[in-house]
């Protein structure tokens, strides 16, 4: 089954995705950013069912827009099959003190978004887990598990990408202390 890609309105919905993110201004240089990614749901079909590298491209040329407005750092999570490894630059891998692991996402392993991220990085590297600030969720691929504790769940105007629902989330520290704590 071949699926049409309308990409001039995907890459205009993540494009305004990504201008609200930049204006909760949460985001700060070197955070971790956790993309998860079923390409097939943003086509409007079950997850893990007809990934597409065009649906890839436009997410991560928006997310590196993403990144040039506020220097965090891109984690793109791989599907189940590889237990949510996640592909980063080896630069963050240097900077958080990562272990590499040894394998190549591909469309049916790892899905279409970690595969093209993995082949469009400068020095792509694997990693089996990390603790990101914040992240974006494109069709409940659960990034829960990479993200720092308190996640903060974030409400946002742009609510699909296609067919996909979009959820967001960033950390906070834990407030701890009690009535008797003072925090900022």
């Amino acid at each position: 089954m071949t699926h049409t890609v309308d990409k001039a309105a995907l890459k205009e919905t993540m494009d305004k995705f990504v201008s609200e993110w930049v204006a909760l201004n949460v985001l700060k240089p070197n955070d971790i950013f956790v993309v998860g990614t079923s390409t097939s749901e943003v086509l409007g079909e079950r997850i893990g069912t007809v990934g597409s590298m065009d649906v890839a491209e436009i997410i991560f040329t928006s997310l590196n827009a993403l990144v040039d407005q506020t220097g965090v750092r891109l984690a793109f999570q791989c599907c189940e099959h590889l237990n949510r490894a996640l592909v980063v630059e080896k630069t963050t891998l240097i900077a958080e003190g990562k272990r590499p692991v040894t394998v190549v996402p591909h469309r049916y392993a790892g899905g279409s978004m970690a595969t093209y991220s993995y082949h469009h990085f400068d020095e792509a590297v694997i990693v089996e887990t990390i603790e990101a600030n914040a992240g974006i969720d494109i069709g409940e691929t659960m990034i829960g598990m990479h993200l720092l504790p308190v996640a903060v769940p974030l409400r946002f105007k742009t609510k699909y990408l296609g067919e996909a629902r979009l959820a967001g989330a960033y950390s906070r520290p834990k407030l701890i202390g009690g009535e008797r704590a003072i925090y900022q």
